[in-house]
């Protein structure tokens, strides 16, 4: 079953989740994959990665500006969002429905639609506005997914650590793949 997939990613600093997620989804599944990036994003990406974008037409790109994108409506059927990294303004209006720009107006609907809405905080530390902001969208129904990577497969190298992450995001989506299991050999 082919299913259609939102990443979003902010101008918060961990663009290398986001190209790592992308990249496995793309490998992964024959899914429709659409990528959000908003203006900050996109020179983080760049100053992190020091690439450009570079999935080609494998994904479809909409600019956060863009509200005429198929999924500022909930009659669109989008299944699924992943907001990776996550900005704490950006979980700000999204808690508190703001839809100023396409990601926090796609989150929104998807929200209301009962979609699954990943949110992949990478700020730290956290103030106790942001645990606001965090709970207010965990009781919407979002899914509050942090970018900690995990230790317990002893990854080898930065890439792994990252995948760690990316991984887990791809089991909350539930699509099958291999990686390491805890109690596996």
């Amino acid at each position: 079953m082919t299913k259609k997939i939102i990443v979003a990613v902010t101008g918060a600093s961990g663009s290398i989740y986001a190209s790592d997620l992308i990249q496995k989804l793309i490998k992964l599944t024959n899914s429709e994959i659409a990528v959000i990036r908003s203006a900050n994003a996109m020179m983080v990406w760049q100053h992190e990665l020091e690439t450009g974008w570079p999935f080609g037409d494998q994904i479809q790109y909409f600019d956060n500006k863009d509200f005429m994108a198929p999924f500022a409506s909930g009659s669109s059927a989008w299944d699924a969002m992943v907001i990776i990294p996550a900005s704490m303004g950006t979980i700000g209006r999204i808690a508190h429905g703001i839809s100023d720009g396409l990601i926090t107006r796609a989150a929104d609907v998807m929200l209301k639609e009962k979609k699954h809405v990943i949110i992949c905080p990478r700020e730290t530390p956290w103030n106790l506005i942001h645990i606001e902001n965090l709970k207010l969208l965990h009781l919407a129904g979002a899914l509050i997914m942090p970018t900690s990577p995990s230790f317990y497969s002893k990854p080898k190298d930065i890439q792994a650590l990252i995948g760690t992450v990316s991984d887990r995001i791809i089991d909350h989506l539930k699509i099958e793949h291999t990686s390491f299991r805890w109690g596996k050999k």
